[in-house]
């Protein structure tokens, strides 16, 4: 590691619990590879692997990497980073390697002298759940991946024409969806559903509801999953939010509630029309209040603009229960059915880092309570089809336009550095600042045919 010998950080006086039970696992199910995965500042998943006989180590003492290598992390003359396990994350895969068992184990990125790093996108959500937790807010997110399968990655050929619920033998996704949902029950991710989606070789998988940071744990591993499974049957699974023109962008939409400690549902409430209580409200309230701030994190490339507006991707910042224009919806739950109170942001896609994505609607939703925020008055019409008379009559803003109106919400948003710390905030702003400017220099195939002839 850059030629120097490192200092190793002490140790601890005991294991806990959870890890000798891990090592336990490791030895039963005879595993020979173990791949601890991470997540750099864009959400792309990383990994490094080792054996068993080092797993104890690395427990105790954790595995030094290059953090300088990753996007969005520390600079090259601060490279020396740490993963740290999270023993609550391992799991056997199901896809074992040259005939021999392999697992994985989500890490923490620490400091050199193990302190959490204050810039890691799990660390950030860690902090912020924990800060909701301690008021007695308990965060649960249940979102709903949109993604195609192509019969490759150059030609983007559609694998099926079928539309929206379509059945077997229409829809030839049916197979390989049950396949990615025992893939994903293997991996101790609950499926709540799962469907072709309007697009044609579009589809969707509905994550069971849990608590913020394991359901972020569990997107980063089913979009790996997902294409594991895609590329084993020679398909090409993108979760790219608008990669054909003419059809639906995959969106994920994240459903959201608050619970006690005690399980209690504090989204409910029997007597408001729309069964939400005050808190729900101010929590609705704080996101439409800085959804323009977040909209770079839960948006975050330039091709995710050119989903919004359309096929229902919502554009404008209210709310509706029967309205799926709107960007935050009620979904309608049964009588008795308390535990199902929820509310449904739409406009993230699957492109976004699900940390900090969790993270500021979370951090968003908590300003909205502690402030009282209160939202606007429904909408339950078709927003899309609203003139400009009729978006001023009831105060209704829109999203950003493209990636650098967003960074510009975001470069001036002090919410969003607040949650975020000032090393992301800075990291991922000069990222994408990055991105958009060399979006900015490109030449397009569309440019090409319109303009050559001039």
């Amino acid at each position: 590691m850059n030629g120097r010998k490192q200092d190793t950080p002490k140790g601890r006086d005991s294991m806990s619990e959870q890890e000798s039970k891990m090592l336990e696992r490791v030895k039963k199910e005879e595993i020979s590879f173990i791949d601890l995965m991470f997540s750099d500042l864009a959400g792309q998943l990383k990994c490094v692997t080792i054996s068993p006989r080092e797993l104890e180590d690395c427990l105790e003492h954790g595995k030094w990497f290059d953090g300088s290598s990753v996007e969005g992390l520390t600079r090259i003359h601060e490279s020396d980073m740490l993963l740290i396990p999270d023993p609550t994350t391992y799991i056997m895969l199901p896809w074992p390697r040259h005939g021999r068992n392999a697992a994985r184990i989500i890490c923490d990125i620490h400091e050199p002298d193990k302190t959490p790093f204050e810039g890691a996108p799990r660390n950030i959500l860690r902090r912020i759940s924990e800060m909701s937790e301690a008021k007695g807010w308990f965060c649960k997110v249940g979102p709903e991946i949109e993604f195609f399968l192509f019969g490759s990655k150059d030609e983007g050929d559609y694998y099926d024409r079928a539309s929206y619920f379509d059945f077997s033998p229409r829809d030839l996704g049916t197979d390989i969806r049950a396949v990615i949902v025992s893939t994903l029950e293997g991996l101790g991710i609950h499926v709540g559903m799962t469907h072709h989606e309007c697009g044609p070789s579009q589809h969707e998988i509905d994550i069971g509801y849990s608590n913020a940071l394991n359901s972020a744990d569990n997107i980063l591993v089913a979009k790996q999953a997902i294409k594991t499974v895609a590329s084993n049957r020679n398909l090409y699974a993108s979760f790219m939010p608008k990669p054909r023109s003419g059809v639906a962008g995959s969106g994920m939409h994240t459903h959201q509630s608050i619970f006690s400690n005690s399980g209690e549902n504090l989204f409910h409430d029997d007597e408001d029309p729309y069964q939400l209580s005050t808190l729900a409200y101010h929590f609705m309230g704080g996101q439409l209040e800085h959804i323009r701030e977040m909209a770079a994190i839960l948006c975050p490339t330039v091709n995710s603009y050119k989903r919004l507006g359309g096929f229902e991707a919502p554009i404008y910042v209210c709310w509706g229960q029967r309205n799926r224009s709107a960007l935050i919806r009620v979904p309608r739950h049964g009588k008795n059915r308390q535990e199902s109170a929820r509310l449904e942001l739409r406009c993230p896609d699957p492109s976004c880092n699900p940390y900090i994505a969790f993270a500021v609607m979370l951090a968003a939703g908590m300003k909205g309570i502690e402030k009282k925020i209160e939202p606007p008055e429904p909408v339950e019409e078709d927003v899309f089809d609203f003139d400009d008379a009729k978006l001023a009559q009831f105060y209704i803003k829109s999203l950003p336009s493209d990636l650098g109106e967003a960074l510009d919400e975001f470069e001036q948003s002090k919410f969003i550095k607040e949650s975020l710390g000032e090393h992301a905030f800075n990291r991922y702003l000069g990222l994408k600042r990055a991105e958009w400017s060399e979006f900015k220099q490109s030449v397009t195939d569309w440019e090409r045919e319109h303009y050559m002839d001039l």
